[in-house]
């Protein structure tokens, strides 16, 4: 008898709960992943409570089944946790957060609790309910697949996603298929624009690749008491056509990932899912070695806005520079289009396009001549360029918006000159991205820090079709947050074929020219004070050091050399000694040239042979380092020169 009521303590205590977590985890879904007052009681309430039911479905198992509970059930269970876990990432940017989710949802994945075992066995329709269930998990599993960063797995589960929907086609109403269709075109289309490079280094800050942050040299005029971090980053977009996977798309994606550290400074995708796990728990200590790094500081709070409303936007920002620690600066991407209804990138005019064909024309073998250009005004120069000269464009906007009234989807520069009390870190990627250049010195209390995209996007070479496929990403984003990628698909070279050592080498040539970049930028006398309090923090100095390389390449290249629309510009203005015409700069962008044999497709100012000397010096360093002696090296320098 006491047996028998502790069977039935046990299934009504586990139904109370059941009911109790799902009334918890609905009020968790709904409240904002913005802000550091979150309640993380609510959070650490929810979780209890799926815990305490993982544990008593383990230990109950077969009275539980016998008093009615299905398989699907537990997997719903273990999917909560899951979704728990990724929205205190969401909350957090803690990493290991979003590993646990991936450990769940492999469980659910390799038991199967979603399956529909009468139309696995019999080849009947699947069951709508259960096959909507899977639908939804194999979504929300591919999301956290290409947060972390594990590429073989987000392929499988896009296989999987393709044909459930398939099979599911009878059991389903038409809307509704055509709605699970969207979700499977919408992946495949990321993945096929997600470029054949994207496997062959990490987009997260990188060890490997990139400088530990206790090694980063201090400008000499660094006397700082603010010492500034990112701690907070806005992501958000609202282009039409963008590339997405549900509310996550290329470009956010991407600065996404640029926002985080490496695990253990290695890359995860490297790093194979031991397929035999099939347990919860203690025994995921493989996974959870690939990301938890005590030695890595924490990754900045991030949020992610897809198509916000103009009121949502400004009441996250507001929220977060209020709550911006002391030490604090904000970094806001936009991704947006200038103009009501009109798409950015834009497709280039017949009469740019023309343009460019000629100038190409002209300098086909000027690998070191310049072409008959006379500019009238210097486009590096934006000293020179007085604030009035852009007073016409004080009502130019960002479109944040659906076709429909002007106003109120319309985000202009002075909507944000109230925030610039704090320190804050801008880029813009839009046709009209020129039009913030008005907030500067215009700001409340920090100068702000702004990365601003060309008004138009550049013309690529169109010999290789991977370039051609990538004509609809942001030129700009891919710059910053891939720029040796973002050449290459500039320049028509494809990574298909192209060999990892291969692309290692011109990674290591790439990281020796931003030391270079960086060298310079510190030794200046003439660099602004918030750009030596953004070379403090190593995401910051990432990006302004690969903004420099995406301004030298676009201005020596031939299509659209001298040609300000195609030329990003940043505020404050940078020294000199970064111009993209000075000796230092066309070096780097000639030996990158000169690597992937397409140094013919750029025009430089001096045709000298000192020019020369200098990238095919930096080439050969470059790449012999890991294969060369020292000694080697030299004999090969002086026996291509003397």
């Amino acid at each position: 008898m006491a047996q028998g009521q502790g069977t039935i303590s046990a299934t009504e205590h586990f139904w109370f709960l059941l009911d109790k977590g799902d009334r918890k985890f609905s009020r968790i879904r709904e409240l904002p992943n913005f802000g550091r007052a979150r309640n993380d009681a609510d959070f650490q309430k929810a979780f209890k409570i799926y815990t305490q039911l993982w544990k008593l479905q383990q230990e109950n198992r077969q009275k539980l089944v016998e008093a009615g509970l299905k398989r699907w059930e537990i997997g719903e269970i273990a999917s909560r946790i899951a979704q728990l876990y990724y929205f205190q990432y969401q909350r957090t940017s803690d990493s290991g957060n979003l590993l646990e989710a991936y450990v769940f949802y492999e469980a659910i994945l390799t038991r199967e609790y979603f399956r529909d075992s009468a139309a696995a066995s019999g080849g009947s329709a699947p069951d709508p309910a259960l096959a909507n269930k899977q639908l939804r998990f194999f979504a929300r599993f591919l999301i956290v697949c290409l947060v972390l960063g594990r590429r073989d797995m987000v392929s499988i589960l896009a296989n999987h996603l393709r044909t459930l929907v398939d099979e599911s086609r009878r059991s389903f109403q038409e809307i509704e298929y055509k709605e699970w269709k969207h979700v499977v075109q919408e992946i495949i289309r990321f993945l096929k624009l997600d470029t054949s490079f994207m496997n062959m280094r990490p987009l997260r800050y990188s060890f490997v690749y990139d400088t530990h942050p206790d090694s980063l040299p201090v400008a000499a005029s660094y006397n700082s008491r603010k010492g500034l971090v990112l701690r907070d980053a806005i992501l958000s977009s609202y282009c039409h056509n963008e590339v997405k996977f549900a509310e996550l798309t290329l470009d956010t994606f991407r600065m996404l990932q640029c926002l985080e550290w490496e695990p253990c400074g290695s890359f995860s995708l490297n790093i194979a899912t031991d397929s035999n796990y099939n347990g919860m728990g203690p025994n995921r200590v493989n996974l959870l070695q690939d990301i938890r790094d005590s030695a890595l500081p924490p990754n900045p709070h991030k949020v992610i806005l897809y198509r916000p409303t103009i009121t949502y936007f400004l009441v996250v920002l507001a929220t977060i520079c209020e709550e911006l620690p002391p030490d604090g600066i904000l970094l806001i991407y936009l991704s947006a289009s200038g103009e009501i209804g009109e798409n950015y990138p834009m497709l280039l005019s017949s009469k740019c396009s023309v343009d460019a064909e000629k100038q190409r024309g002209d300098s086909t073998d000027a690998g070191m001549t310049s072409p008959q250009v006379s500019p009238i005004k210097n486009p590096f120069d934006t000293s020179s360029q007085s604030k009035e000269s852009y007073n016409d464009k004080e009502e130019a906007f960002l479109w944040l918006g659906s076709r429909g009234i002007k106003g109120s989807n319309s985000l202009h520069p002075c909507d944000l000159i109230p925030f610039t009390r704090k320190p804050l870190f801008l880029i813009i990627d839009s046709n009209n991205s020129h039009a913030f250049k008005v907030i500067h010195g215009e700001e409340k209390g920090e100068t702000m820090a702004m990365l601003l995209s060309p008004t138009s996007q550049s013309p690529a070479m169109g010999a290789a079709s991977e370039s051609s496929r990538n004509q609809n990403i942001s030129q700009f984003t891919m710059f910053l947050t891939a720029p040796v990628q973002a050449f290459c698909i500039l320049l028509g070279v494809s990574g298909i074929n192209m060999e990892k050592e291969t692309y290692n080498n011109a990674e290591k040539l790439f990281s020796s020219s931003l030391n270079d970049w960086e060298n310079a930028l510190l030794a200046s006398d003439e660099l602004h004070p918030i750009w030596i309090e953004v070379l403090g923090d190593p995401f910051l100095r990432r990006f302004l050091l690969r903004f420099v390389f995406c301004r030298s390449v676009l201005a020596l290249y031939n299509l659209t050399f001298h040609q300000e629309e195609f030329l990003p510009s940043c505020l404050p203005d940078l020294p000199d000694c970064l111009h993209p015409e000075s000796d230092l700069s066309e070096s780097v962008v000639l030996a990158l040239a000169n690597f992937f044999g397409v140094n013919g497709h750029f025009v430089f100012s001096k045709g000298t042979k000192v020019l020369e000397l200098m990238a095919d010096h930096r080439l050969l360093v470059s790449i012999s380092y890991m294969h060369e002696s020292p000694s080697n090296i030299h004999e090969l320098y002086l026996e291509k020169y003397e």
